[in-house]
């Protein structure tokens, strides 16, 4: 496969856009980008200054300190992907908790952090062969991505897989604490006023609620190879 595309997969939280993103990358030997990561790794930054909280959030001061935030991506060969780092600590494992998860959306809706990482993510792309998942990734990132898929499935089985991960890695939390988490990140994520959650004309919608790993994969290489093909 000469052709290089540029791959954008949105979706909602926890339908496996990040899974399926590293097998295709992978596969076809393009650069991965989990720009969830990226919202996750400042919203860590900011709960580890005070900026964020149950009670509040001083939106101000994270926006002051965004030139503070470092963000890089360094690749692990023995897990195949590459690990977030924030100001040059590997935090792939923190931004991953249920208490990340339950700020990230609000932090997401912030214009100034959305504005400073899509920067970063358009440069990322700028030679195309990246795979790069997300929720503004068809709409804002790269408009004129050659495959756009957008991923989605019940709140209650996106639930299910969220709770049934966050339980392996020993975290102590209840279905209903995770079910609740995913509906009140798909409400934030598809009304806010910057670059909100949605589907374009041009994507592909994959609901995944029955596929397994395998077949959404070979789903979505097979319309790979077709756009490919015709470039």
């Amino acid at each position: 496969m000469n052709k290089k595309i540029t791959i954008a997969i949105d979706g909602f939280s926890s339908t496996g856009k990040s899974t399926l993103a590293k097998q295709l990358a992978n596969h076809l030997g393009y650069i991965y980008v989990d720009t969830g990561a990226m919202y996750r790794a400042v919203t860590l930054f900011a709960m580890q200054n005070g900026y964020i909280n149950a009670e509040s959030f001083d939106k101000q001061t994270l926006i002051t300190s965004l030139p503070n935030i470092k963000l890089q991506f360094k690749f692990n060969a023995d897990l195949g992907f590459g690990e977030m780092y924030l100001n040059g600590v590997n935090v792939e494992t923190e931004i991953r908790t249920i208490e990340v998860s339950s700020f990230v959306s609000k932090v997401a809706e912030v214009s100034e952090v959305r504005a400073k990482l899509v920067e970063q993510q358009k440069e990322m792309g700028k030679d195309k062969a990246i795979v790069m998942d997300g929720r503004d990734i068809g709409t804002v990132v790269f408009p004129d991505a050659e495959l756009k898929i957008f991923m989605t499935a019940s709140a209650t089985t996106r639930a299910q897989r969220r709770y049934d991960e966050l339980v392996a890695k020993g975290d102590t939390v209840t279905f209903e604490e995770v079910l609740k988490n995913v509906e009140e990140r798909d409400y934030i994520d598809t009304h806010r006023k910057d670059s909100p959650l949605v589907m374009t004309e041009d994507a592909v919608e994959i609901d995944n609620s029955h596929l397994n790993r395998k077949e959404q994969f070979d789903l979505v290489l097979e319309l790979v190879n077709e756009i490919t093909k015709t470039i």
